[in-house]
Protein backbone atom coordinates (compact mmCIF):
# COMPACT_ATOMS: atom_id res chain seq x y z
CA UNK A 1 0.00 0.00 0.00
CA UNK A 2 1.28 3.71 -1.04
CA UNK A 3 2.17 6.21 2.24
CA UNK A 4 0.52 9.06 0.47
CA UNK A 5 -3.07 9.62 2.61
CA UNK A 6 -5.91 10.59 0.31
CA UNK A 7 -9.05 11.65 0.32
CA UNK A 8 -11.23 9.46 -2.30
CA UNK A 9 -15.34 10.40 -3.30
CA UNK A 10 -16.79 7.77 -4.83
CA UNK A 11 -20.02 8.43 -7.01
CA UNK A 12 -22.60 5.61 -7.01
CA UNK A 13 -26.26 5.60 -8.74
CA UNK A 14 -27.36 3.50 -5.77
CA UNK A 15 -27.35 4.04 -2.31
CA UNK A 16 -24.49 1.18 -0.69
CA UNK A 17 -27.22 -0.14 1.23
CA UNK A 18 -29.24 -1.49 -1.19
CA UNK A 19 -28.96 -4.28 -2.78
CA UNK A 20 -26.47 -5.31 -6.07
CA UNK A 21 -23.30 -5.94 -7.11
CA UNK A 22 -22.03 -2.58 -7.45
CA UNK A 23 -22.86 -1.60 -4.24
CA UNK A 24 -21.16 -4.64 -2.63
CA UNK A 25 -17.90 -3.85 -4.51
CA UNK A 26 -17.90 -0.48 -3.16
CA UNK A 27 -18.68 -0.91 0.44
CA UNK A 28 -15.85 -3.31 0.45
CA UNK A 29 -13.73 -0.97 -1.92
CA UNK A 30 -14.16 1.61 0.95
CA UNK A 31 -13.83 -0.40 4.22
CA UNK A 32 -10.24 -1.52 2.20
CA UNK A 33 -9.35 1.80 1.40
CA UNK A 34 -10.35 3.00 5.10
CA UNK A 35 -8.08 0.36 6.47
CA UNK A 36 -5.59 1.47 4.60
CA UNK A 37 -5.36 4.71 6.03
CA UNK A 38 -7.17 6.85 2.97
CA UNK A 39 -10.76 8.75 3.94
CA UNK A 40 -13.27 7.88 1.63
CA UNK A 41 -16.55 9.33 1.06
CA UNK A 42 -19.88 7.80 -0.66
CA UNK A 43 -22.12 10.17 -2.79
CA UNK A 44 -25.45 8.25 -3.94
CA UNK A 45 -28.98 9.07 -3.81
CA UNK A 46 -31.34 8.86 -0.39
CA UNK A 47 -32.64 5.34 0.27
CA UNK A 48 -36.09 5.26 0.80
CA UNK A 49 -38.73 2.42 1.81
CA UNK A 50 -38.58 -0.01 5.12
CA UNK A 51 -34.83 -0.92 4.32
CA UNK A 52 -33.76 2.87 5.07
CA UNK A 53 -31.49 3.92 8.07
CA UNK A 54 -32.76 6.36 9.94
CA UNK A 55 -29.02 7.05 10.95
CA UNK A 56 -27.24 8.88 8.93
CA UNK A 57 -23.16 7.47 7.91
CA UNK A 58 -20.98 10.48 8.21
CA UNK A 59 -18.89 8.54 5.70
CA UNK A 60 -22.48 8.92 2.90
CA UNK A 61 -23.59 12.33 1.15
CA UNK A 62 -26.88 11.23 0.67
CA UNK A 63 -28.35 13.38 -2.16
CA UNK A 64 -32.09 14.47 -2.50
CA UNK A 65 -33.82 11.79 -4.15
CA UNK A 66 -37.23 10.37 -5.17
CA UNK A 67 -37.95 6.21 -5.40
CA UNK A 68 -37.80 4.67 -8.69
CA UNK A 69 -39.37 1.34 -7.74
CA UNK A 70 -42.17 -0.22 -6.51
CA UNK A 71 -40.59 -1.51 -3.52
CA UNK A 72 -39.03 1.89 -3.41
CA UNK A 73 -35.42 -0.20 -2.84
CA UNK A 74 -33.77 2.02 -5.85
CA UNK A 75 -33.65 5.73 -6.19
CA UNK A 76 -32.41 7.92 -8.49
CA UNK A 77 -31.09 11.98 -8.06
CA UNK A 78 -31.34 14.84 -11.08
CA UNK A 79 -28.38 16.31 -11.66
CA UNK A 80 -28.67 19.72 -11.93
CA UNK A 81 -27.70 22.82 -10.29
CA UNK A 82 -29.87 22.46 -7.44
CA UNK A 83 -27.77 18.91 -6.62
CA UNK A 84 -24.76 20.37 -7.37
CA UNK A 85 -25.82 23.26 -4.75
CA UNK A 86 -26.82 20.57 -2.05
CA UNK A 87 -23.53 18.64 -2.85
CA UNK A 88 -21.06 21.93 -2.41
CA UNK A 89 -22.56 22.38 0.36
CA UNK A 90 -22.16 18.99 2.12
CA UNK A 91 -18.24 18.39 0.73
CA UNK A 92 -17.13 21.93 3.09
CA UNK A 93 -17.01 19.99 6.06
CA UNK A 94 -14.71 17.54 4.52
CA UNK A 95 -11.21 17.49 4.02
CA UNK A 96 -9.85 18.41 0.85
CA UNK A 97 -10.55 15.94 -2.03
CA UNK A 98 -7.89 14.45 -3.98
CA UNK A 99 -9.42 12.15 -6.19
CA UNK A 100 -12.92 11.49 -7.64
CA UNK A 101 -14.16 7.99 -8.29
CA UNK A 102 -17.20 7.34 -10.68
CA UNK A 103 -19.24 4.14 -9.92
CA UNK A 104 -21.77 4.87 -11.55
CA UNK A 105 -23.34 4.54 -15.47
CA UNK A 106 -26.60 7.58 -14.99
CA UNK A 107 -27.37 9.95 -12.83
CA UNK A 108 -24.39 9.35 -10.69
CA UNK A 109 -21.79 9.32 -13.19
CA UNK A 110 -23.52 12.47 -14.32
CA UNK A 111 -23.43 14.39 -10.61
CA UNK A 112 -19.61 13.00 -10.18
CA UNK A 113 -18.49 14.17 -13.35
CA UNK A 114 -20.33 17.50 -12.58
CA UNK A 115 -18.65 18.00 -9.55
CA UNK A 116 -15.32 17.25 -10.51
CA UNK A 117 -15.14 19.40 -13.66
CA UNK A 118 -16.15 22.44 -11.17
CA UNK A 119 -13.34 21.86 -8.51
CA UNK A 120 -10.72 20.58 -10.87
CA UNK A 121 -10.00 17.10 -9.62
CA UNK A 122 -9.28 14.43 -11.67
CA UNK A 123 -11.60 11.25 -12.07
CA UNK A 124 -11.20 7.40 -12.28
CA UNK A 125 -14.37 5.98 -13.40
CA UNK A 126 -15.35 2.25 -13.30
CA UNK A 127 -17.77 1.11 -15.78
CA UNK A 128 -19.98 -1.72 -14.01
CA UNK A 129 -23.01 -2.18 -16.76
CA UNK A 130 -23.63 -2.94 -20.27
CA UNK A 131 -26.15 -0.27 -20.71
CA UNK A 132 -27.24 -1.63 -24.60
CA UNK A 133 -27.93 -5.33 -23.05
CA UNK A 134 -29.67 -4.05 -19.75
CA UNK A 135 -31.73 -1.96 -21.54
CA UNK A 136 -32.80 -4.29 -24.20
CA UNK A 137 -33.46 -7.01 -21.69
CA UNK A 138 -36.37 -4.79 -19.53
CA UNK A 139 -37.84 -3.01 -22.60
CA UNK A 140 -38.71 -3.57 -26.50
CA UNK A 141 -38.12 0.25 -26.91
CA UNK A 142 -34.66 0.12 -25.97
CA UNK A 143 -33.70 2.09 -28.89
CA UNK A 144 -35.50 5.48 -27.76
CA UNK A 145 -34.70 4.68 -24.25
CA UNK A 146 -31.21 4.65 -25.33
CA UNK A 147 -31.43 7.62 -27.55
CA UNK A 148 -33.23 9.24 -25.10
CA UNK A 149 -30.53 8.44 -22.33
CA UNK A 150 -28.10 10.66 -24.19
CA UNK A 151 -30.17 13.31 -24.77
CA UNK A 152 -29.56 13.24 -21.14
CA UNK A 153 -25.89 12.88 -20.85
CA UNK A 154 -25.39 15.39 -22.94
CA UNK A 155 -27.95 18.06 -21.67
CA UNK A 156 -26.59 16.89 -18.11
CA UNK A 157 -22.77 17.26 -18.80
CA UNK A 158 -22.87 20.25 -21.34
CA UNK A 159 -19.95 21.89 -21.05
CA UNK A 160 -18.40 19.58 -18.28
CA UNK A 161 -16.39 17.06 -21.21
CA UNK A 162 -16.24 17.51 -24.88
CA UNK A 163 -19.76 16.32 -26.84
CA UNK A 164 -19.93 12.82 -27.92
CA UNK A 165 -22.36 11.97 -30.53
CA UNK A 166 -24.04 9.05 -31.42
CA UNK A 167 -27.33 7.17 -29.93
CA UNK A 168 -26.44 3.61 -28.83
CA UNK A 169 -25.36 2.40 -25.54
CA UNK A 170 -21.58 2.29 -26.42
CA UNK A 171 -22.31 6.43 -27.73
CA UNK A 172 -23.80 6.40 -23.62
CA UNK A 173 -20.72 4.82 -22.36
CA UNK A 174 -17.70 7.24 -24.50
CA UNK A 175 -20.10 9.90 -23.84
CA UNK A 176 -19.59 9.48 -19.62
CA UNK A 177 -16.08 8.39 -19.71
CA UNK A 178 -14.53 10.92 -21.52
CA UNK A 179 -14.01 13.51 -18.51
CA UNK A 180 -12.16 10.65 -16.90
CA UNK A 181 -8.26 10.51 -16.15
CA UNK A 182 -8.45 6.32 -16.50
CA UNK A 183 -10.91 3.97 -16.15
CA UNK A 184 -11.43 0.62 -14.98
CA UNK A 185 -13.64 -2.58 -15.69
CA UNK A 186 -14.49 -5.67 -13.62
CA UNK A 187 -13.29 -7.91 -16.18
CA UNK A 188 -10.76 -8.41 -19.01
CA UNK A 189 -13.81 -9.27 -21.52
CA UNK A 190 -15.82 -6.11 -20.71
CA UNK A 191 -12.14 -3.90 -21.13
CA UNK A 192 -11.49 -5.59 -24.20
CA UNK A 193 -15.27 -4.33 -25.30
CA UNK A 194 -14.80 -0.73 -24.02
CA UNK A 195 -11.49 -0.29 -26.40
CA UNK A 196 -13.01 -1.91 -29.05
CA UNK A 197 -15.77 0.29 -29.08
CA UNK A 198 -13.70 3.24 -28.75
CA UNK A 199 -14.81 4.25 -25.40
CA UNK A 200 -11.47 4.60 -23.89
CA UNK A 201 -8.15 2.95 -24.16
CA UNK A 202 -6.20 1.41 -22.49
CA UNK A 203 -8.84 0.18 -19.39
CA UNK A 204 -7.32 -1.00 -16.58
CA UNK A 205 -8.96 -4.28 -15.33
CA UNK A 206 -9.52 -4.59 -11.72
CA UNK A 207 -11.96 -7.24 -10.50
CA UNK A 208 -14.10 -6.56 -7.75
CA UNK A 209 -13.47 -8.76 -5.04
CA UNK A 210 -14.59 -10.63 -1.79
CA UNK A 211 -13.86 -9.06 1.84
CA UNK A 212 -10.48 -10.93 3.26
CA UNK A 213 -12.01 -11.80 6.51
CA UNK A 214 -15.45 -13.05 5.35
CA UNK A 215 -13.80 -15.39 3.23
CA UNK A 216 -11.95 -17.11 6.03
CA UNK A 217 -14.44 -16.91 8.50
CA UNK A 218 -16.94 -18.84 5.44
CA UNK A 219 -14.14 -21.49 5.03
CA UNK A 220 -13.37 -22.19 8.44
CA UNK A 221 -17.23 -22.86 8.72
CA UNK A 222 -17.65 -25.13 5.63
CA UNK A 223 -17.27 -28.75 5.62
CA UNK A 224 -13.60 -29.58 4.83
CA UNK A 225 -14.38 -31.73 1.75
CA UNK A 226 -17.29 -32.49 -0.39
CA UNK A 227 -18.78 -36.03 0.06
CA UNK A 228 -20.92 -37.22 -2.91
CA UNK A 229 -24.89 -37.54 -3.12
CA UNK A 230 -28.07 -35.28 -3.61
CA UNK A 231 -26.66 -32.06 -5.82
CA UNK A 232 -27.18 -28.59 -3.93
CA UNK A 233 -27.47 -25.98 -6.47
CA UNK A 234 -27.41 -22.37 -5.84
CA UNK A 235 -28.48 -19.74 -7.90
CA UNK A 236 -28.64 -15.67 -6.95
CA UNK A 237 -29.35 -12.04 -7.65
CA UNK A 238 -31.65 -9.86 -8.64
CA UNK A 239 -35.02 -10.98 -10.25
CA UNK A 240 -35.38 -9.14 -13.51
CA UNK A 241 -35.09 -10.53 -17.09
CA UNK A 242 -31.48 -9.85 -17.75
CA UNK A 243 -30.76 -12.16 -15.05
CA UNK A 244 -32.82 -15.23 -16.97
CA UNK A 245 -34.10 -16.73 -13.73
CA UNK A 246 -36.97 -17.94 -15.34
CA UNK A 247 -35.46 -19.65 -18.76
CA UNK A 248 -33.62 -21.43 -15.90
CA UNK A 249 -36.27 -22.11 -13.74
CA UNK A 250 -37.73 -24.02 -16.28
CA UNK A 251 -34.59 -25.42 -17.58
CA UNK A 252 -34.37 -26.63 -13.95
CA UNK A 253 -37.94 -27.94 -14.06
CA UNK A 254 -37.40 -30.03 -17.71
CA UNK A 255 -34.00 -31.25 -16.57
CA UNK A 256 -35.86 -33.80 -14.09
CA UNK A 257 -32.57 -33.58 -12.33
CA UNK A 258 -32.51 -34.76 -8.38
CA UNK A 259 -31.07 -32.02 -6.45
CA UNK A 260 -32.40 -29.94 -4.19
CA UNK A 261 -32.38 -25.73 -5.60
CA UNK A 262 -31.74 -22.59 -2.98
CA UNK A 263 -33.14 -19.27 -5.34
CA UNK A 264 -31.25 -16.34 -3.04
CA UNK A 265 -32.85 -12.50 -3.71
CA UNK A 266 -35.65 -10.74 -4.76
CA UNK A 267 -37.17 -8.61 -7.46
CA UNK A 268 -40.36 -8.30 -9.72
CA UNK A 269 -40.11 -11.76 -11.01
CA UNK A 270 -40.47 -13.69 -8.02
CA UNK A 271 -44.18 -13.89 -8.46
CA UNK A 272 -43.77 -15.82 -11.55
CA UNK A 273 -40.78 -17.68 -10.58
CA UNK A 274 -42.73 -19.50 -7.66
CA UNK A 275 -45.14 -20.44 -10.62
CA UNK A 276 -43.03 -22.11 -12.37
CA UNK A 277 -41.84 -24.44 -9.56
CA UNK A 278 -45.05 -24.49 -7.45
CA UNK A 279 -45.23 -27.22 -5.40
CA UNK A 280 -41.78 -28.24 -5.87
CA UNK A 281 -40.62 -29.63 -2.39
CA UNK A 282 -36.68 -29.11 -3.79
CA UNK A 283 -36.89 -25.76 -4.77
CA UNK A 284 -37.01 -23.17 -1.93
CA UNK A 285 -36.81 -19.44 -1.95
CA UNK A 286 -34.41 -17.74 0.79
CA UNK A 287 -35.39 -13.94 -0.36
CA UNK A 288 -32.42 -11.39 0.74
CA UNK A 289 -29.81 -12.52 2.71
CA UNK A 290 -26.84 -10.30 4.05
CA UNK A 291 -23.33 -10.16 2.55
CA UNK A 292 -21.56 -13.48 5.00
CA UNK A 293 -25.02 -15.42 5.19
CA UNK A 294 -25.34 -15.25 1.08
CA UNK A 295 -21.16 -16.35 1.05
CA UNK A 296 -22.00 -19.21 3.74
CA UNK A 297 -24.59 -20.64 1.00
CA UNK A 298 -22.44 -20.53 -1.49
CA UNK A 299 -19.72 -22.52 0.31
CA UNK A 300 -22.05 -25.07 1.50
CA UNK A 301 -23.97 -25.57 -2.07
CA UNK A 302 -22.21 -28.09 -4.39
CA UNK A 303 -23.08 -25.86 -7.53
CA UNK A 304 -23.65 -22.47 -7.88
CA UNK A 305 -25.28 -21.78 -11.24
CA UNK A 306 -24.90 -18.40 -13.50
CA UNK A 307 -27.68 -17.87 -15.93
CA UNK A 308 -27.29 -14.34 -17.50
CA UNK A 309 -25.59 -14.18 -21.12
CA UNK A 310 -24.32 -10.96 -22.42
CA UNK A 311 -25.49 -8.60 -19.43
CA UNK A 312 -22.62 -8.79 -16.63
CA UNK A 313 -19.66 -7.00 -16.64
CA UNK A 314 -18.06 -9.61 -14.52
CA UNK A 315 -20.45 -11.43 -12.60
CA UNK A 316 -19.36 -11.60 -9.24
CA UNK A 317 -21.08 -15.08 -7.91
CA UNK A 318 -18.95 -17.07 -9.84
CA UNK A 319 -15.63 -15.73 -8.92
CA UNK A 320 -17.19 -15.41 -5.10
CA UNK A 321 -17.86 -19.33 -5.82
CA UNK A 322 -14.64 -20.06 -6.91
CA UNK A 323 -13.13 -18.32 -3.97
CA UNK A 324 -14.86 -20.68 -1.50
CA UNK A 325 -14.02 -23.74 -3.47
CA UNK A 326 -17.49 -24.23 -5.16
CA UNK A 327 -18.07 -25.20 -8.92
CA UNK A 328 -20.32 -23.27 -10.86
CA UNK A 329 -22.43 -23.95 -13.79
CA UNK A 330 -21.97 -20.94 -16.26
CA UNK A 331 -24.33 -19.32 -19.18
CA UNK A 332 -22.19 -16.70 -20.20
CA UNK A 333 -18.80 -17.59 -22.69
CA UNK A 334 -17.05 -14.34 -21.34
CA UNK A 335 -17.57 -15.54 -18.15
CA UNK A 336 -16.47 -18.99 -18.45
CA UNK A 337 -13.39 -18.48 -20.47
CA UNK A 338 -12.36 -15.65 -17.39
CA UNK A 339 -12.46 -18.10 -14.57
CA UNK A 340 -10.79 -20.53 -16.75
CA UNK A 341 -11.83 -23.54 -14.94
CA UNK A 342 -13.76 -24.90 -12.34
CA UNK A 343 -17.16 -25.20 -14.20
CA UNK A 344 -19.63 -26.72 -16.51
CA UNK A 345 -20.18 -24.71 -19.13
CA UNK A 346 -23.40 -23.69 -21.05
CA UNK A 347 -23.46 -24.41 -24.66
CA UNK A 348 -25.77 -22.46 -26.95
CA UNK A 349 -25.30 -18.87 -25.80
CA UNK A 350 -25.49 -17.70 -29.34
CA UNK A 351 -28.25 -19.68 -30.50
CA UNK A 352 -31.94 -18.96 -29.72
CA UNK A 353 -33.55 -18.89 -26.32
CA UNK A 354 -34.98 -22.65 -27.22
CA UNK A 355 -31.25 -23.67 -27.70
CA UNK A 356 -30.20 -21.99 -24.96
CA UNK A 357 -33.02 -23.91 -22.49
CA UNK A 358 -31.61 -27.20 -24.10
CA UNK A 359 -27.85 -26.28 -23.43
CA UNK A 360 -29.18 -25.24 -19.72
CA UNK A 361 -30.91 -28.63 -19.73
CA UNK A 362 -28.17 -30.71 -20.51
CA UNK A 363 -25.90 -28.74 -18.28
CA UNK A 364 -27.74 -29.44 -15.25
CA UNK A 365 -28.23 -32.85 -16.05
CA UNK A 366 -24.51 -33.33 -15.95
CA UNK A 367 -23.45 -31.30 -13.52
CA UNK A 368 -25.93 -33.17 -11.08
CA UNK A 369 -24.03 -36.49 -12.53
CA UNK A 370 -20.54 -35.14 -11.68
CA UNK A 371 -21.62 -34.01 -8.32
CA UNK A 372 -23.99 -37.62 -7.12
CA UNK A 373 -20.45 -39.23 -8.31
CA UNK A 374 -17.95 -36.98 -7.02
CA UNK A 375 -16.15 -35.90 -9.98
CA UNK A 376 -17.02 -32.55 -10.22
CA UNK A 377 -14.84 -29.81 -11.15
CA UNK A 378 -12.60 -27.80 -8.93
CA UNK A 379 -12.03 -23.89 -8.68
CA UNK A 380 -8.71 -23.16 -9.43
CA UNK A 381 -6.36 -21.25 -6.91
CA UNK A 382 -5.38 -18.99 -8.96
CA UNK A 383 -8.69 -17.33 -9.30
CA UNK A 384 -8.88 -17.78 -5.43
CA UNK A 385 -5.63 -15.84 -4.54
CA UNK A 386 -6.48 -13.02 -7.01
CA UNK A 387 -10.01 -12.69 -5.86
CA UNK A 388 -9.40 -11.48 -2.46
CA UNK A 389 -10.28 -7.50 -1.69
CA UNK A 390 -7.06 -6.72 -0.51
CA UNK A 391 -4.97 -7.43 -3.65
CA UNK A 392 -7.83 -5.48 -5.63
CA UNK A 393 -7.72 -2.39 -3.09
CA UNK A 394 -4.11 -2.75 -4.07
CA UNK A 395 -4.99 -2.61 -7.78
CA UNK A 396 -6.81 0.20 -7.47
CA UNK A 397 -4.65 2.58 -5.54
CA UNK A 398 -1.99 1.99 -8.19
CA UNK A 399 -4.24 3.51 -10.69
CA UNK A 400 -4.70 6.46 -8.27
CA UNK A 401 -1.47 7.34 -7.69
CA UNK A 402 -0.60 6.62 -11.45
CA UNK A 403 -3.70 9.73 -12.16
CA UNK A 404 -2.60 11.68 -9.37
CA UNK A 405 1.00 11.83 -10.39
CA UNK A 406 0.09 12.37 -13.82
Amino acid sequence: MTARVMHIVFFGDQHLDSLGGAQVSMRLQREFLERAGHTVTVVAPRMHGSRASDVADPANVDLPSVPITVDREYSMSWPGRATDRFLDRAMTHRPPVDLVHVQADFWGAFIGHRYAARHGIPVVHTLHNRVDVGIAAVTPLHRPALGALNLWRRRALRGVAAPVSGYDGWAFLRGIAIGASAVTAPSTHFARRLEEHGVFSPVDVVWNGIDDDVREATLDAAPTARTPGRPRFVWLGRMSPEKRLLPFLEAFVASGVDADLEIIGGGAQRPAAEKIVAGSASVRFAGKLSYSDTLARIAAADALVQTSIGFETQGMTPFEAATLGTPSVISDPDIAAELGGGLWAVPGAAGTEAQRKAGLVETLRRAASDIAAGTAPVPMREVSEAFRQSSRTAAMIEVYERVLAS
